[in-house]
């Protein structure tokens, strides 16, 4: 047997206890993160039995950071942004602001340096993009309005880290740490040189990345080897990754988040995506694990308020401050609730974060572990926060009156413009839900001029639409208010295409009070539950799947069929 084999049982210690620790977590309704957190902190130097090897884990967690990152750029697409920028673009950058100040604030009152509080305030300003899809995914509402909105808001607060990353060592001088290796006196001139790096290693990765990326994958993928399209994929992003740290100066992360990127041009993206997702997941849980190594429990015992005011400014501070600019949007307050309650935690970013900032002498080893427990404590309760949305919202309705007075306020795009043609407002299709199934829908009723009004909650949507002249109503169809705008009483059919089977029967029960007669269409991926729903409701449902298998067997069927003579 070999005498050193301290990266295997850092790798299967690390492994194991967090399948075990994960497992539990989601027992107890937790991210299985904070199971793997906790995995590296049982294994970590702070606590007694064994120790991992610290050194190598570090350099695991980098891979992990890599592969976290490149992750984040195959999935990062900006038209889903733009969908949403109105709200996700200005509200991020104001609370991050708002957060950051909040965290600088409450580091400067302890006395801490002015460039450490600004580090930590950073640091507890971005949410986790691993936790906020799972619990959207988990809630079945990612594809929602309110699901892209969050998404979209994660987008800006991730883009605007990347540029923390690389933005901090040129000016880590200025703030009171270490002098960056390479950096000079001249802190204009560094940060000249170190944006004119980035801005190098931008455009050769959109001149030349996004040519090169999307051809090799397809060479690659010509030869039907799955293992090699897979080593293609993973090798590329730590290349990638390698040679700009090396080359440009960049960081790992900002390197394989544009390797990603330019890798999404390629039409074989999803394939990308899905043939590297266990090895991205697998080095993404030793990246957790090494945080949780970090950790010092002991910090608990030794500053319990200054661990309760980390976690009042991101599960309150963040909160409250995305829930107000929400509304302030004029979005509904379940869209205020459900972007507020997704940005109540931090993540992946603060470790990135806070590590460089340890490398830079910007942050000490008690604010790494305060923003660790922040982490842990807040990722914990992020799924009850989750839960809590429906009830909270439906005691604010009946118990808070600016609650009342925001759903009652006057919004002109909850109503029907009165320039609307009172003939295209009977005997009408209502379509609730304007994405890409509802687009389809909409534009066969054009061809065949029939009139139709338009439900959704996007604000920007419905701008749109009405700038199109397109009859379109904004709000939550699942309230009799937008369904009577939509004049739901006179019309001939309701066409819903939101995935949400909950507020699908609300829809129903609203329209067939308002219109007995009226005949509803329903389309979802759940057989058991569209059943339920024709069963009960006599009402149309098709089924995703089953819409796909009748369209491919028709067409084979038409193949087929014999020509007359």
């Amino acid at each position: 047997m070999p005498h050193d084999i301290s990266l295997i049982s850092t790798i299967a210690a690390g492994l194991g206890l967090a399948m075990l620790f994960g497992y539990a977590a989601t027992r107890l309704a937790m991210p299985p993160l904070v199971g793997y957190l906790l995995a590296g902190v049982l294994i970590g130097p702070s606590t007694p039995g064994f120790v991992a090897d610290v050194a190598l884990a570090g350099q695991l967690s980098e891979i992990g950071v890599m592969l976290l990152m490149f992750g984040v750029g195959l999935h990062f697409s900006l038209s889903d942004l733009m969908a949403v920028k109105r709200i996700s673009v200005p509200g991020a950058v104001v609370q991050i602001a708002v957060a950051t100040a909040l965290g600088a604030a409450t580091a400067l009152w302890w006395g801490w340096p002015a460039g450490e509080a600004l580090v930590f305030g950073l640091c507890l300003s971005v949410a986790s993009t691993v936790v906020l899809l799972r619990a959207l995914e988990d809630r079945g509402v990612l594809d929602s309005v309110n699901g892209r909105i969050a998404v979209g808001w994660l987008i800006v607060e991730d883009l605007a880290m990347v540029l923390v990353l690389v933005l901090l060592p040129p000016l880590s001088g200025l703030l009171g740490g270490e002098v960056a290796s390479g950096a000079g006196n001249d802190m204009g001139m560094t940060l000249l040189i170190t944006l004119a790096k980035v801005a190098a290693f931008i455009a050769l990765m959109l001149i030349v990345g996004r040519r090169l990326f999307p051809r090799l994958l397809w060479l690659v993928a010509r030869t039907g080897s799955r293992e090699l399209f897979t080593l293609c994929v993973i090798a590329a992003a730590l290349c990638v990754a390698l040679g700009s740290a090396k080359l440009f100066d960049v960081s790992f992360a900002l390197g394989a988040f544009f390797a990603g990127m330019m890798m999404r041009e390629s039409e074989f993206s999803h394939r990308a995506a899905d043939e590297s997702l266990p090895l991205r997941d697998a080095f993404s849980v030793l990246f957790f694990v090494s945080v949780g190594m970090l950790f010092d429990p002991a910090i608990l015992l030794q500053e319990p308020l200054k661990v309760l005011a980390v976690v009042a400014i991101i599960m309150l501070g963040k909160t409250v401050a995305a829930i107000a600019l929400v509304l302030l949007f004029r979005y509904p307050l379940n869209t205020a609730l459900t972007v507020g309650v997704s940005l109540a935690q931090i993540g992946e970013f603060s470790f990135i974060l806070a590590g460089l900032g340890m490398s830079l002498g910007l942050l000490s080893a008690t604010g790494q572990s305060l923003i660790l427990a922040g982490a842990l404590i807040s990722i914990a309760l992020n799924a009850a926060l989750f839960g809590s949305i429906a009830p909270l919202q439906n005691w604010l309705r009946r118990h808070s009156p600016l609650a009342q007075k925001l759903e009652r306020r006057d919004d002109p795009l909850a109503e029907l413009p009165m320039s609307v043609d009172q003939a295209l407002l009977t005997g009408q299709v209502v379509l609730v839900g304007y994405g890409q199934v509802g687009q389809r829908i909409a534009s066969q009723l054009d061809r065949l001029a029939i009139p139709y009004v338009v439900a959704d909650e996007n604000r920007e949507l419905i701008e749109l639409l009405r700038a199109s002249h397109i009859p379109a109503v904004c709000g939550d169809a699942a309230e009799a208010a937008v369904l009577i705008q939509a004049h739901v009483a006179r019309a001939s059919m309701l066409v819903v295409t939101a995935p949400d089977i909950f507020k699908t029967r609300q829809m129903i029960q609203i329209a067939r009070t308002l219109n007995p007669a009226i005949e509803v269409i329903l389309r979802t991926g759940n057989e058991e539950e569209g059943m339920l729903l024709e069963s009960e409701h006599r009402i149309h449902v098709f089924l995703e799947k089953q819409v796909l298998a009748d369209g491919m067997a028709q067409h084979i069927a038409g193949r087929f069929r014999p020509v007359p003579h």
